[in-house]
């Protein structure tokens, strides 16, 4: 085999272990029947969760450049927007063994909570595992309203979570912002309703 070959090969394989590497994204959206396309926005940490961490600053950028590559403008400083989008996420652990009738999950406070209540945060270590067990799963949520000022009338709401192994590229929280986000808000406002999976 020649080394064009080789290399072309190699090439594929590494494309194809990127692609699969992140995991899809199930997403569900709410929408009144023709919500706005366009104006200034402004993105806040949802009602209830005052912990304003440096990784809810990740999801929020990340939800705010997705707005506006639908449209809406980012507000300026000292201004008033005309549109609220409300972020919130959560991410949770749980073991990947193979009896899995015990297992429950381990919700971490890293920023933000789904729900008027929150949940409680714990501190979890996470380092070098020495029991040779499979490492545990981290589900990540994205909750994100958009309201419109004048009036705080929702009119837009969108669920999405995914799944990936500890220790793997996609429970990073950088990319899974950038993925949770582009699924949730690409294509906005969606179908109401539907519950779809991105790839």
């Amino acid at each position: 085999m020649s080394k064009r070959l080789i290399l072309a090969a190699s090439l594929a394989l590494s494309l194809s272990a990127c692609a699969t590497a992140i995991p899809p994204v199930e997403v569900t959206r709410f929408h009144i029947g023709d919500p706005a396309r366009s104006g200034t926005i402004a993105v806040e940490e949802m009602r209830g969760n005052p912990d304003i961490s440096l990784e809810f600053r990740t999801y929020a950028a990340a939800v705010a450049q997705e707005w506006q590559r639908v449209g809406f403008t980012p507000v300026a400083a000292g201004a008033t927007s005309d549109y609220v989008a409300s972020v919130a996420f959560r991410r949770s652990f749980r073991p990947s063994g193979i009896d899995r009738s015990s297992d429950k999950p381990v919700s971490v406070g890293v920023g933000g909570g789904i729900g008027s209540g929150g949940f409680s945060g714990m501190g979890v270590g996470i380092g070098i595992n020495l029991s040779g067990k499979p490492k545990d799963i981290v589900t990540t949520e994205l909750h994100v309203q958009l309201r419109r000022r004048a009036d705080s009338t929702m009119i837009w709401e969108g669920r999405a979570l995914s799944e990936a192994r500890e220790g793997t590229p996609a429970a990073q929280p950088g990319l899974a912002a950038q993925k949770l986000s582009a699924a949730l808000i690409g294509g906005y406002p969606g179908e109401s309703g539907r519950t779809i999976t991105v790839k």
